[in-house]
């Protein structure tokens, strides 16, 4: 595991920060992995993992004194540069996820492809881009 002082450009919102802090609190895990695995209809969906320890191919990055986030070497490419930001629609919040890596879109919102040409599918990627929540 190694410790990068710049965050890759990653950035968390207030919001989705102060939400993530709550969540670390309730599982009693010090870390949240942000991953990627291949599926859906388009390629990627974000993971989201609490961990106790991050794993020797995590690069860390430090939020606040009590966010701190973990993401595998090999997804770091693809999610380099993104703002991880909380949307509230009526009673349920998720994080969502602005990546400018990201190409194109699922009609569904759960998946996103990168590289390559986008395939013509005209929204909004920030509407788009939304995985892990909470229902309040």
């Amino acid at each position: 595991m190694s410790e990068s002082h710049d965050n890759a450009g990653i950035t968390i919102t207030p919001a989705a920060t102060g939400h993530i802090r709550n969540q670390l609190n309730l599982t009693g895990c010090r870390y949240l992995r942000l991953g990627l695995k291949e599926s859906g209809c388009n390629g990627y969906m974000y993971m989201l993992d609490f961990l106790e320890a991050p794993e020797a191919d995590d690069l860390q990055f430090s939020f606040s004194t009590d966010v701190e986030i973990c993401v595998h070497e090999h997804d770091l490419p693809m999610v380099q540069g993104t703002q991880i930001d909380m949307l509230t629609e009526g009673l349920n919040t998720a994080l969502i996820f602005k990546n400018p890596n990201a190409t194109s879109y699922c009609g569904c919102g759960e998946s996103f492809a990168v590289g390559g040409e986008p395939d013509g599918f005209d929204v909004d990627p920030g509407d788009l881009a939304t995985d892990v929540g909470s229902k309040q």
